[in-house]
């Protein structure tokens, strides 16, 4: 049976539920959903495992905050035993406008404090990013507030599609592979 480590970066607290910094959190938390599975707390996590068509899936939310993610994230690669080339991290991205995903196999973490840490502790760029846009509509200097700021009423129809397509994107990830699933979401513009 083929295991994978699905990670949906985010913070804990309340104060950070559904945010845009947390989109991670509720695409994987979707996921897990969607399959009948439960979050339980565990060691650096909330983790649910899950099976789907021969596949288990080990989905964590670090609840060692955004920054310290690495940390969580080579634990249960090293506990689970889970190759890197079937670890998928779902996280935001500021560069990214709304209404894109991108999947990539590797790159660099683009400024992303979550994906630094993972690569300083796993010493390596080359794990699967499923890079959810979330736009760059802010003041100057108002980043901060707009990132940890929740989605308005007018954005979150897209962003619920977004969530939707994000899923199937991890579902063809451990059926298809990468390639097909960077084929099915890279080059789609969401729209209502």
């Amino acid at each position: 049976m083929n295991k994978f480590l699905i990670v949906g970066l985010g913070n804990v607290g309340t104060e950070y539920a559904h945010t845009r910094h947390n989109i991670g959190f509720d695409v994987v938390m979707s996921f897990v959903t969607k399959l009948g599975g439960e979050f339980a707390t565990d060691r650096h996590v909330y983790r649910s495992v899950v099976k789907w068509r021969s596949k288990i899936f080990v989905c964590i939310c670090p609840t060692t905050y955004m920054n310290l993610s690495g940390k969580a994230v080579k634990y249960w690669m090293d506990k689970e035993k889970i190759d890197i080339k079937n670890l998928l991290v779902v996280v935001d991205d500021l560069a990214l406008p709304l209404n894109k995903l991108r999947l990539r196999p590797g790159g660099s973490n683009a400024g992303h404090n979550g994906l630094r840490d993972i690569q300083d502790i796993l010493g390596t760029t080359e794990y699967s990013k499923l890079r959810f846009g979330i736009g760059n509509i802010f003041p100057k200097g108002k980043q901060t507030d707009f990132v940890l700021g929740k989605w308005v009423k007018e954005e979150e129809p897209i962003v619920k599609l977004k969530i939707d397509k994000a899923i199937e994107v991890i579902e063809i990830f451990s059926t298809g592979g990468i390639e097909a699933a960077m084929n099915l979401v890279n080059k789609i513009e969401f729209s209502l």
